[in-house]
């Protein structure tokens, strides 16, 4: 997912978007101490999903302060 499509998600489903990105990552984290996982780039693209997420809550909050 895109920076631009995140953008075009509603504040509540940014958030609900937000809990189950960091449930996957911490299942891929914890998938990749038991054994290793065939893609490990893929622990990598959860994680900068998540943040991808929380940076665009982020600023909406910060526009909404201003307003």
């Amino acid at each position: 997912m895109k920076r631009l499509e995140i953008e075009e998600l509603s504040t509540d489903e940014i958030r609900e978007r937000i809990t189950s990105e960091k449930f996957n990552y911490n299942k891929l984290k914890l998938n990749h101490k038991i054994s290793p996982v065939e893609k490990s780039s893929d622990i990598k693209k959860a994680r900068k999903m998540v943040a991808r997420l929380i940076t665009v809550l982020k600023e909406r909050e910060a526009k909404a302060l201003q307003a």
